[in-house]
């Protein structure tokens, strides 16, 4: 039995390849042509996009600063003497309008100066008056010894008196000139002492002037170096204060950042024709201050290449509200944003175009790859120069594998359009967070 099954397992093994090889011969006319193969559709690649269209932005940079008093001010005494009376409540942080007695000083030994001025003057008035009683006696002398000899000199002429007599009366005659004169300079040396003499009052009354310190303008004590009771010297502080009519802030922007922003402006523009905003970040709330730009600096730090631009902010006590907006003070550390004239520009986000190349869908949906260069960037916004214009289709999203010629779908993205016009608008907050503009 089993050679049986061995003989018949070994016949089949002979018999089914040759009956297969054939049928394959029998049929081989028809498998000369061989089916055609269906091609896979490649998956085409959705990517998010924004339609480039010109929008306004406001041309704006951002710097820090701190605050400093627009006016600072010493009181200095010019007189020597006892601090007899001052302003009260003098101290450090005290408030003062402009005209308000600050301190005086004790002038007494200035009033007894003038005083003894006055005196001299007097004492002038009756020696003048006494001199030119004398001056008249002294005058109508010379007049009778004139005429004296004008009469001797006649007799002698008529050989009734002689010569000796004539030079005797002559001497009289000098003398009573030489008296005359000596009065005539008594006066002029008095009137030289009286001109000295006012010359002194005035400088004496210029000084009482000084015993009173008033405030020059509406100001903040600073610091009080004398108190009532204390003898001070000339050329002694006595109060320093700081002027509270404005503040200013030499804010630091850097070169690379603001330099771009100014070559953009059309026209004449400079930078004293930006519109400045100081504002102090704070936790949950931030405060703002309208400022000028005041001047622009003259040097770069070495360190940072920043320049400095000084803003000014007024009436920054007048501003102030309890519990919303504190007064600026000095040295308070501020961001100041500069604003130029609202202009009419190509932007796109700055993260599609910062690496100078951006990815944009052909007319055909194919990604095609521009060199893109970029005038300014303000936060995410980036102003374009060159390689972009109106109508293409920015692809805002890289695709895992970017190949130009891929076809892809693209998917307007309007929500982004319309940040991006916020932004550039100065609408969102967006570019302050990140430090303004950006190389």
């Amino acid at each position: 039995m089993r050679a049986s099954i061995t003989f018949l397992a070994r016949a089949l093994a002979f018999a089914i390849p040759v009956a297969l090889g054939v049928i394959g011969v029998a049929y081989s006319d028809n498998l000369k042509t061989a089916p055609a193969t269906k091609e896979r559709a490649r998956p085409v690649t959705p990517v998010r996009v924004i339609t480039l269209a010109p929008i306004e932005i406001v041309p704006r940079v951002t710097g820090y600063g701190a605050v400093s008093p627009a006016r600072e001010w010493r009181a200095v005494a010019r007189i020597e003497g006892e601090v007899i009376e001052a302003m009260p409540g003098l101290a450090s942080g005290a408030l003062a309008e402009a005209g308000t007695l600050l301190a005086r000083i004790d002038d007494s030994d200035l009033q007894l100066d003038l005083a003894q001025v006055d005196a001299q003057l007097a004492a002038l008035d009756v020696r003048d008056d006494t001199i030119e009683a004398s001056k008249a006696i002294a005058a109508s002398d010379v007049a009778l010894t004139r005429a004296e000899l004008e009469r001797q000199a006649a007799l002698v002429e008529q050989g009734v008196t002689t010569p000796a007599r004539l030079d005797e009366v002559r001497r009289q005659e000098l003398a009573a000139r030489a008296k005359l004169t000596d009065i005539d300079n008594q006066l002029a040396l008095n009137a030289a002492e009286r001109e000295v003499l006012k010359a002194q009052r005035a400088s004496i009354e210029r000084a009482l002037g000084f015993a009173e310190i008033r405030a020059p303008y509406d100001i903040r004590i600073n610091e009080v170096s004398a108190e009532t009771g204390q003898y001070v010297t000339r050329g002694q502080t006595l109060v320093t204060a700081e002027g509270t009519e404005a503040v200013e802030i030499d804010a630091q922007f850097p070169v690379g950042r603001i330099g771009p922003v100014i070559r953009a402006m059309p026209g004449e523009i400079t930078v004293t024709d930006f519109k400045a905003r100081v504002r102090l970040p704070a936790m949950g709330h931030d405060t703002t201050w309208e400022a000028v730009v005041e001047r622009v600096g003259d040097a770069i730090d070495a360190r940072t290449q920043s320049g400095v631009i000084v803003v000014r902010v007024d009436d920054p006590l007048g501003q102030a509200k309890a519990g919303e907006r504190p007064p600026l003070r000095r040295n308070m550390f501020v961001e100041v944003t500069l604003a130029g004239p609202r202009q009419t520009v190509l932007a796109a986000p700055l993260a599609a175009v910062e690496s100078g190349r951006a990815l944009v869908v052909g007319a055909e949906s194919t990604l095609e790859r521009r060199a893109v260069q970029v005038a300014y960037a303000i936060g995410d916004v980036a102003v374009i120069a060159d390689g972009l214009a109106e109508g293409d289709k920015l692809v805002l999203t890289d695709p895992a594998v970017a190949v130009p010629g891929m076809a892809v779908k693209p998917v307007e993205d309007k929500a982004a359009m319309a940040a991006l016009a916020a932004e550039a608008a100065g609408k969102s907050g967006g570019g302050q967070g990140k430090g303004g503009s950006k190389p």
